[in-house]
């Protein structure tokens, strides 16, 4: 029986990789984010009910799938990640900023580099899934796909939850512990 269940999680596992399509995302980061000693997070929810509810229930368990996925366990009782997202279905004048790739960023975690401001005007459709540390009461991550990058439509569910894979591949960190050999599998609390 273990071993049908493996079969299936496997089969549903590829078929979900040919369904998608990455998309061109771009993504900053916080040079005060602690980004190998989170393990768990919670969704901020809107405390309005809308109209985009079907839609935001496709981003939010898309989002808590690829965190579970990263060994991150989800808990409403003081999580190190909290995470938001929010569409802007008009265009948009956005600041981003011009850093070292993250995963270079973090051989030497220098917290004195500058931040580059850059500018985007995004014409349509910006899907941003932002990252804050509760502890520190900061963003420490924002990633955001934009028709700018590629063309998507947010009424169909497919290439909503292909936006938000798109967006958190960007976010490559397993949660503290969970793989073995990580710094520290023992709990604290941040």
């Amino acid at each position: 029986m273990k071993i049908a269940s493996i079969f299936v999680g496997i089969a549903f596992m590829l078929g979900s990789c040919l369904g998608y399509k990455e998309l061109p995302v771009e993504y900053d980061y916080s040079y005060k984010g602690q980004f190998k000693r989170y393990r768990t997070f919670e969704i901020m929810r809107p405390t309005s009910q809308s109209a985009e509810n079907l839609t935001n229930e496709i981003i939010e368990s898309s989002i808590i799938s690829r965190m579970k996925f990263l060994g991150y366990r989800q808990t409403d009782n003081r999580p190190h990640l909290l995470i938001s997202f929010k569409m802007f279905p008009d265009s948009l004048r956005f600041n981003g900023y011009i850093q070292p790739e993250i995963e270079e960023w973090i051989k030497s975690q220098d917290e004195n580099l500058k931040y580059d401001p850059k500018k985007f005007n995004m014409n349509t459709g910006t899907l941003l899934i932002q990252f804050f540390d509760r502890r520190q009461n900061r963003s420490i991550w924002q990633g955001y796909a934009t028709s700018v990058y590629g063309s998507i439509d947010y009424n169909n569910n497919r290439q909503l939850r292909n936006a938000v894979i798109s967006i958190l591949d960007k976010y490559r960190f397993w949660a503290e512990g969970f793989i073995e050999g990580s710094t520290s599998s023992k709990p604290s609390d941040l």
